[in-house]
């Protein structure tokens, strides 16, 4: 393998590697709480015991 072939893959490997690692870290620490997760219609705290 050529020098500019090595660079190459590393540069192109950790490029994706630090990418990942960006996702993981904002998944992880993300601040929302349980009652902001996402969902398909609204619901309202007064109406889950009706569910």
């Amino acid at each position: 393998m050529t020098t500019a072939g090595l660079a190459f893959m590393i540069l192109s490997v950790g490029f994706v590697t630090v990418l990942f690692a960006w996702c993981l870290v904002r998944v992880l620490r993300s601040d929302k709480r349980p009652d902001h997760l996402a969902h398909v219609e609204p619901v309202e705290t007064e109406d889950l015991p009706r569910r």
